[in-house]
C-alpha cells in the first residue's frame, strides 16, 4: 500500500508504534526540524499527529488544516485543546491503562521512600554516616490507603495496595459502584478520604473542577503522619497549601511525581525538605509502557485512517456520526 498519510511526532516514542503504520503512513520526527516549535509551525502538512507532553492548542489547530486525529502517547489530555480540535472535526483520542501499571508501581515506590526516609538515609550514608536509629521506617501493611479517582491506575494501584495487606478507600464521585471491587470502600467526601486514611494516592484528571482541590482542609484531615502522593497531575493540589502543612508539621510527608508548573522553578520551597521525594513525571516512563503507549497511539490513527473512531476518543459526542473520517 502506498504511503498516503504523514504523521507528525514532536517527541521521540518507542520505535514499534510508528512501525506498525509504516504501511499507510509516513512518520517525521524531530530528526527533520531544528525545534518543536518549528515542527508545529509546519502542521499543516500534517493528517496527524502523535503527542505526548507538547501544548497542541487552538492557534496549532486552526493552521493545521490536513490534520484528521490527534493521538495521545499516554492518557491526560491537559496540553490538548479538545474543544478547538472538535470544531475543525479532528479526532482527539487517548491511551488509558497502557501505563497504569507503571503509574500504579511508582506511586507505591514514592509511599515506601517516604515511609523509610530513603531520600535522607541515603544522604546520610553518602556522607559517611551509619546512624541506624536515626532512619526508623513504617510498615505500609495494616495502614489504609486512600484513592482520590477510580480510574485504571487507580484499580491497579488497589490491586498492588490489597496484596500488600493495606485497607484500601476510594473517593470518585463518577465511577459505578459496580466498578468498586470487593476489598475497596467507597467514601462519599473528599474529606472523609483523608480522614480515613494514612496515605492518599492522587488518580483524578485535572479539570476545572479538581483544579486546586487538595488544599488545606483535606491535608489537615491526612494529618501530622499521613502522606500524599501525587502521581496525577500537579495542579490537583494547591501546592503552597501543601508547603505550609508540612511546614507546619500538619502532615508527614509528600511523593510528588507532578508540578503545577513542570518543570519546578530553581527555588521551589520543596527541593530543600527530606521528608518529601520528587521525581519528574516518569510514572508512566517504563519501558513496557512506552512501547504499549506508542503502539496503541499508533492503533488509533489507524482506525482514522480506515474510517472508524478509536473506542478512546474523548470527543465523540462533538463530533457526532458526521464527524466520523
Amino acid at each position: 500500500m502506498e504511503r498516503s498519510w504523514e504523521v507528525l511526532l514532536p517527541e521521540e516514542i518507542d520505535p514499534s508504534g510508528p512501525e506498525s503504520i509504516a504501511d499507510f503512513a509516513r512518520c517525521t520526527g524531530m530528526d527533520e526540524y531544528d525545534s518543536v516549535t518549528d515542527a508545529l509551525a509546519d502542521v499543516g502538512r500534517y493528517d496527524a499527529v502523535v503527542v505526548r507532553v507538547t501544548e497542541i492548542d487552538a492557534a496549532v489547530i486552526e493552521r493545521a488544516s490536513k490534520l484528521k486525529v490527534i493521538a495521545k502517547h499516554g492518557s491526560g489530555l491537559d496540553n490538548v485543546d479538545v474543544d478547538a480540535a472538535s470544531r475543525r472535526d479532528v479526532v482527539v483520542c487517548n491511551t488509558p491503562g497502557a501505563n497504569a501499571r507503571s503509574v500504579a508501581e511508582h506511586a507505591l515506590a514514592l509511599l515506601f521512600g517516604v515511609r523509610r526516609q530513603l531520600r535522607a538515609a541515603d544522604e546520610h550514608v553518602r556522607e559517611g554516616g551509619w546512624d541506624r536509629a536515626a532512619f526508623a521506617g513504617r510498615e505500609l501493611t495494616g495502614d489504609t490507603l486512600g484513592l482520590f479517582g477510580f480510574g485504571t491506575i487507580a484499580q491497579e494501584t488497589a490491586d498492588l495496595a490489597l496484596g500488600m495487606g493495606q485497607d484500601v478507600v476510594t473517593y470518585d464521585p463518577y465511577a459505578d459502584d459496580e466498578e468498586i471491587p470487593a476489598g475497596v470502600e467507597r467514601v462519599e467526601e473528599l474529606t472523609t478520604l483523608f480522614a480515613r486514611s494514612d496515605a492518599v494516592s492522587l488518580a483524578a484528571p485535572l479539570t476545572a473542577e479538581t483544579r486546586h482541590v487538595v488544599s488545606t482542609e483535606e491535608l489537615a484531615a491526612l494529618g501530622e503522619r499521613g502522606v500524599l502522593i501525587n502521581t496525577a497531575r500537579g495542579a490537583v493540589v494547591d501546592e503552597a497549601a501543601l508547603v505550609a502543612a508540612l511546614d507546619e508539621g500538619l502532615l508527614g510527608g509528600a511523593g510528588l511525581d507532578t508540578f503545577a508548573t513542570e518543570p519546578p522553578g530553581p527555588d521551589h520551597p520543596l527541593y530543600d525538605r527530606d521528608d518529601v521525594l520528587l521525581t519528574p513525571h516518569v510514572g508512566g516512563v517504563t519501558d513496557q509502557a512506552l512501547a504499549r503507549m506508542s503502539r496503541q497511539a499508533a492503533a488509533n490513527v489507524r482506525t482514522v485512517y480506515e474510517g472508524g473512531l478509536p473506542d478512546s476518543t474523548v470527543n465523540r459526542d462533538a463530533l457526532g456520526r458526521e464527524g466520523r473520517r
